[in-house]
C-alpha cells in the first residue's frame, strides 16, 4: 500500500462528513460516536472545509462559543490540504508534517472520498517494516 487511495480502499471508505450549517456540537458527537479525530465538511457535494480536535479546542473551547450555537462554517479550517487517490503515502507524510496536520482528506473531482490520519500513515509504515524484517530474516536464514 503506497498511495493515499491504496491506503482508504484498505481502511475503507467510510467517510463522517456534515455541511456546514452543523454546529461545533454536532461535529464533537460524530467525531466522539465514531472515536474520530476529524469530520470532513461537504455542501453539495464538494469538499468546503475540515473540522478537527484541534479547532473545537481553539475556535469554540477557548473562545467561549457555544458549541450547540457555532456552525461548522464559522470555525472550520477551509484552506484545507489535501491528497489524490494518486499521491504516495510518503507525499500525504510530508504534507502532514511540515503543515502539522493529523488528517488529510483524499479528493477525487473536488469530491471527499475518504481520510488518511497520521495513525493510518503509522500502521502502514508498521506494516511495511514487519514484512521488510520477515524478509531480511529470510534471507539470511538462507545465506
Amino acid at each position: 500500500m503506497h498511495t493515499a487511495g491504496q491506503m482508504i480502499g484498505f481502511k475503507g471508505d467510510e467517510l463522517a462528513t456534515l455541511p456546514s450549517s452543523a454546529t461545533a456540537f454536532d461535529a464533537a458527537r460524530l467525531m466522539t460516536d465514531c472515536h474520530i479525530g476529524s469530520v470532513v465538511v461537504v455542501d453539495d457535494d464538494g469538499l468546503v472545509g475540515i473540522f478537527t480536535e484541534r479547532d473545537l479546542m481553539r475556535r469554540v473551547v477557548v473562545e467561549g462559543r457555544d458549541a450547540q450555537a457555532t456552525s461548522l462554517e464559522e470555525v472550520m479550517t477551509a484552506q484545507v490540504a489535501v491528497a489524490t487517490c494518486d499521491t504516495s503515502l510518503d507525499e500525504v507524510r510530508n504534507v502532514m508534517r511540515s503543515k502539522r496536520i493529523r488528517h488529510l482528506p483524499v479528493v477525487e473531482d473536488g469530491r471527499a472520498v475518504g481520510m488518511v490520519s497520521l495513525g493510518d500513515l503509522n500502521r502502514a509504515q508498521h506494516d511495511i517494516d514487519v514484512e521488510t524484517i520477515h524478509y531480511l530474516e529470510q534471507y539470511i536464514s538462507v545465506t
